[in-house]
């Protein structure tokens, strides 16, 4: 979208219902239309459905962790890609939301699917905390690099103290929160069923019940970003001044989309520590806060579904690497993310996607 199209994308009318909401999977904002695009992703849903039947409960365990992280990614990539504001204070909020639903589950347990409540108090925390900071952030007009820096130290101090929480007196109810060590023993997410409760351990049943989370999450995104409120966020990215001319107050929307975002990452922390059963102070350190950023850069960070399928396949890339050095892994992820700002500045997923979409409309033709 160029600064040319901001007074029609910014002032269609709001419409609501069902009707409009589907309509809305398709639009300029979001790449990918039409029965092959469709087609296509019902393919890659179906494959990743039975992908369980053909692999061992050891891949599947890992494939369910890739999927914990698409949440932050894509949150990221509405808060970046479609707002313009680059933050590296995402893992701040997954570590907070995975404290909090460590912290809410130990005291009260896994009962009655009350590991659902705790999730979903997790990520309104989660939200609230990135709103604030979002509020004074936005409200306090800082703009550019310099909401990267508060962001990034946002999530160095919150790291910094969780690591000095080691002592006894750090306790909240019968949780302690220790320190560098980090929280483990939280009860896993649990489903009520007739007979007992389902425990999502790390494997087939948390697999899917996250899959089914990040298409709902995906679609959702879809819906939203085609809306006028995704209008006027690419709006405000390509050009803030002329945007609040036209009458939009830009630092209320940039606030809900860093409050999106944060949610989001909310929704990776929690489903994190369900997966391992632990969260350590690390998980907010400088590496996992820049690690979120090669993932959306690399992928796309200006198309939500480049923003998925890069994210998968840059984690997947990580994870493999890791097995021959961690340090290794780091210095392929710098390669990637400068070449992609080198050579593929809109993500190498979402030129890849592009330019197959040209050859299918070419062949059309």
């Amino acid at each position: 979208m160029s600064g040319l199209d901001i007074p029609n994308a910014v002032t269609a009318p709001a419409r609501h219902g069902p009707k409009v909401w589907l309509a809305r999977l398709e639009g300029p904002q979001t790449m990918g239309s039409g029965l092959g695009f469709w087609l296509a992703a019902a393919l890659v849903l179906f494959a990743g459905l039975i992908y369980p039947n053909y692999a061992t409960s050891y891949t599947v365990g890992n494939a369910a962790y890739f999927l914990v992280w698409t949440f932050m990614a894509m949150g990221l990539g509405v808060v970046w890609g479609y707002c313009g504001t680059l933050s590296f204070g995402q893992t701040a909020f997954f570590g907070l939301a995975g404290y909090a639903y460590s912290v809410i589950t130990i005291n009260i347990g896994s009962a009655f699917g009350l590991t659902w409540l705790a999730l979903i108090l997790a990520v309104a925390l989660a939200g609230i905390f990135s709103l604030l900071i979002g509020y004074f952030m936005f409200y306090g007009r800082i703009k550019g690099v310099f909401v990267g820096i508060v962001t990034l130290s946002v999530t160095l101090v919150l790291e910094t103290f969780m690591a000095q929480t080691a002592g006894p007196q750090w306790r909240i109810g019968d949780a302690r929160l220790n320190g560098f060590n980090g929280m483990s023993g939280m009860p896993p997410l649990t489903v009520p069923w007739f007979g007992g409760d389902v425990v999502l351990y790390s494997g087939t049943a948390l697999y899917y019940v996250l899959l089914v989370m990040v298409v709902l999450v995906y679609l959702g995104l879809r819906i939203m970003l085609n809306s006028p409120f995704g209008n006027v966020l690419v709006a405000i990215r390509e050009n803030p001044e002329r945007t609040e001319m036209l009458g939009y107050d830009v630092r209320l929307y940039q606030m809900l989309a860093f409050g999106l975002g944060g949610a989001l990452a909310g929704v990776s922390g929690v489903m994190y520590t369900a997966w391992g059963q632990y969260i350590t102070p690390s998980s907010m350190g400088l590496t996992s806060a820049a690690l979120p950023i090669v993932w959306v850069a690399v992928g796309g960070r200006r198309d939500i579904t480049a923003t998925l399928l890069g994210s998968l396949l840059v984690i997947a890339g990580f994870q493999y690497l890791t097995i021959y050095g961690s340090q290794y892994a780091l210095v392929v992820m710098g390669a990637l993310l400068l070449f992609t700002v080198l050579v593929t500045p809109d993500g190498l997923v979402a030129t890849f996607m592009d330019r197959i979409g040209r050859m299918f409309r070419k062949a059309r033709q």
